[in-house]
């Protein structure tokens, strides 16, 4: 399969706890870089979900976020350490009498008293637990996205591959024409010059030519990468690299093919694959 670094994926989450949900946003990069925005309370996270990350993609440039919303629970609820207000009711009465003083309680200043007030911290192992849970989810929706967009993208170069396939058999066929057109034009120069022309030194010229514009080499290296092309396709796999590589190939081959060309056709041709291979580049830069 070919996977696409462009994609995007939203998992939602919904616990006892409260709501949260995982955003992963995901561009082209020459290699994995991976940026996490997390609450606080779940910073040792990170490298957990990197290693995931690592083991599912190899390439792409990855923005993470995750945002929870706690709801109200029994779990987090404040609760009164009943004995130890108890305690200190009855101290603040006994210092009442001891000092012979009628003065009321304040409860505000109770309530200042360290592990009267009590709260039960939230169970974060259990909500790392669903929270990774989640995040493979995530990443599923995310590979399942970049998969197609990859599938789109293979029929998009597919297609240019035969563009390029159809413009080189063009050439192949009309070089006997070119050679002629050109024996032609010889012959008209020294008929209008009016110079006896000689036969063994025409020949020698056309030789000479058809060294000079053969591009049998460059046709067939153009077939050849064209193949090598759709064969990483239909392997899939991490190839993007290698496809930059086959476009640089092609538009070598594509460029000396323009530069031996004496004929608007060939010139044509050449253009045409290279513009055909630009647009191929634009497609393989979000391959992984």
């Amino acid at each position: 399969m070919i996977y696409s670094m462009t994609a995007f994926a939203r998992q939602p989450i919904k616990a006892d706890w409260g709501n949260a949900h995982w955003e992963i946003r995901s561009v082209n990069q020459r290699f994995l870089e991976t940026n996490f925005r997390l609450p606080e309370a779940f910073r040792s996270m990170e490298f957990a979900l990197r290693d995931k990350l690592r083991k599912q993609l190899q390439r792409g440039k990855l923005d993470i976020s995750l945002r929870i919303d706690y709801s109200p629970t029994e779990a987090d609820a404040i609760s009164i350490n009943e004995k130890l207000a108890q305690q200190l009711v009855t101290a603040h009465q006994q210092l009442q009498a001891v000092a012979k003083v009628d003065q009321p309680l304040v409860v505000t200043d109770l309530m200042r008293w360290p592990g009267l007030i009590q709260t039960t911290e939230l169970d974060t192992s259990k909500v790392e637990k669903e929270l990774l849970a989640a995040f493979d989810e995530a990443i599923v929706a995310l590979l399942t996205m970049r998969q197609r967009e990859g599938d789109a993208m293979v029929s998009i170069i597919e297609a240019r591959l035969s563009s390029i396939s159809e413009q080189v058999k063009i050439v192949r066929e009309c070089l006997p024409e070119i050679i002629q057109w050109q024996r032609d034009r010889i012959e008209n120069r020294f008929k209008e010059a009016k110079v006896e022309l000689d036969p063994e030194r025409l020949e020698q010229e056309m030789v000479m030519l058809a060294q000079k514009i053969d591009v049998e080499e460059e046709l067939d290296r153009l077939d050849t990468h064209v193949k090598e092309v759709g064969r990483l396709l239909k392997k899939g796999g991490s190839i993007g690299r290698r496809l930059d590589f086959l476009m640089q190939e092609l538009n070598r081959e594509a460029n000396t093919l323009g530069s031996k060309s004496i004929s608007p056709k060939t010139t044509a041709a050449s253009v045409e694959i290279k513009v055909l291979i630009e647009q191929m580049r634009e497609q393989i830069q979000n391959i992984e």
